[in-house]
């Protein structure tokens, strides 16, 4: 009897270690994609007439032009802003994603503000009877940099996050167009028109003595640079061979090199996040429609990303490089609609993301990630 009793306990207790195993052991979560993380982490912000009203079949009447967010997908749209006056982002989102910086002159005139991702707590952060326009953010978040003419012409001008201590970087009677930050945040690349031949060139300023030093030294205009993510070159547009093309130099001026070359016109380098790639616009023939493609940093592997008689432009890359999303014009030549589109960095997989009523062209900007990756995405 005592056997069958030891036999019966360590029975019991086996299967209770068993139970205790079992429960014990955590389900491994299943690894997100990158498609999937997109479309919960990031939304593409946007400005739009949408709002405006058709006066008839064929007629429509812009409202104000107002700043949306909105999912990956389409889903979720979001109007940020109602107040009568335009809204331009000009890289809109600060690096955590948590705030949007734009201008309006919903006050008379054009100053800058800050408002939260969902919209809340717009705030004013300029506050002089000029213009202040094209605002960025410093690739830490503490700082933005912007265009003011409070001084008799468009100058560059650098403050903290909140406001606070405006300073005159340029101090200069050429005017400035164009604000780029370097990548560790301690220069600006900007255009600036030259007193010597009055061309538009490229110059890079330190971000806090405002030192200047002239890049480009072309015979025509030279415009939109655009920093490698590294910080070791600068993507530009110059008209040196008589139409716009895409150069590329390092950062201190030096081996600039023609990556296209074509009859119209290229423009808007933009790098991919790792920086291996450069997305562009291109104009196949004078007066046509331009497209969007894609080139490896050094100007080789042309691919062309989308195909539309009307036209295709000003593209913002995802967070993660694969992705990109464009302004495009679809429909009859002269009745038509502004959309955005998304479409895989290799052109396939395109898909509408929303519908934007009226003439003005949108500008989007696709939002960073809002969490850090986790080291084994």
């Amino acid at each position: 009897m005592d056997c069958e009793k030891r036999a019966i306990l360590v029975v019991v207790l086996c299967c209770a270690g068993l139970i205790v195993s079992i429960s014990g052991c955590k389900r491994e979560k299943p690894r997100e994609s990158h498609e999937e993380r997109l479309h919960r982490e990031t939304k593409i912000a946007f400005t739009s007439h949408k709002d405006g009203f058709y006066t008839s079949s064929t007629s429509f009447t812009p409202g104000y032009s107002d700043i949306y967010v909105v999912n990956v997908d389409g889903s979720e749209q979001q109007k940020l802003t109602t107040a009568d006056g335009w809204f331009f982002p000009t890289g809109p989102w600060s690096p955590d994603g948590k705030r949007i910086v734009f201008y309006s002159n919903r006050d008379a005139n054009s100053e800058i503000y800050i408002m939260n991702s969902d919209g809340s707590e717009p705030t004013r952060l300029t506050n002089n009877p000029s213009d202040d326009c094209g605002p960025a953010w410093s690739p830490d978040g503490r700082k933005i940099a912007f265009l003011s003419d409070r001084d008799g012409n468009l100058e560059v001008y650098v403050m903290n996050a909140d406001g606070s201590e405006q300073k005159n970087l340029t101090g200069d009677p050429a005017s400035v167009c164009g604000i780029a930050w370097s990548p560790d945040g301690r220069h600006l690349a900007v255009v600036s028109r030259s007193h010597e031949d009055a061309n538009s060139e490229i110059y890079v300023i330190d971000a806090y003595e405002g030192e200047k030093k002239r890049l480009t030294a072309t015979a025509d205009n030279g415009g939109q640079p655009s920093w490698s993510p590294d910080g070791e070159k600068i993507a530009f547009v110059s008209h040196i061979d008589g139409n716009a093309e895409i150069y590329v130099m390092n950062a201190d001026g030096t081996e600039q090199k023609k990556l296209t070359n074509n009859p119209a016109k290229d423009s808007k380098p933009s790098w991919s996040p790792d920086g291996q790639k450069i997305a562009f616009d291109s104009y196949k023939e004078e007066g046509g429609a331009s497209e969007i493609y894609i080139m490896n940093a050094d100007g080789s592997d042309k691919i062309r990303v989308t195909d539309n008689p009307a036209m295709d432009t000003c593209s913002s890359w995802s967070p993660d490089g694969k992705k990109l999303a464009f302004v495009s014009y679809r429909g009859r030549l002269w009745w038509g609609s502004w959309e955005i589109h998304i479409v895989n960095a290799d052109g396939t997989g395109g898909q509408r993301v929303i519908k934007c009523p009226g003439d003005e062209r949108p500008n989007l900007s696709w939002s960073p990630f809002l969490t850090p990756a986790s080291e084994d995405e």
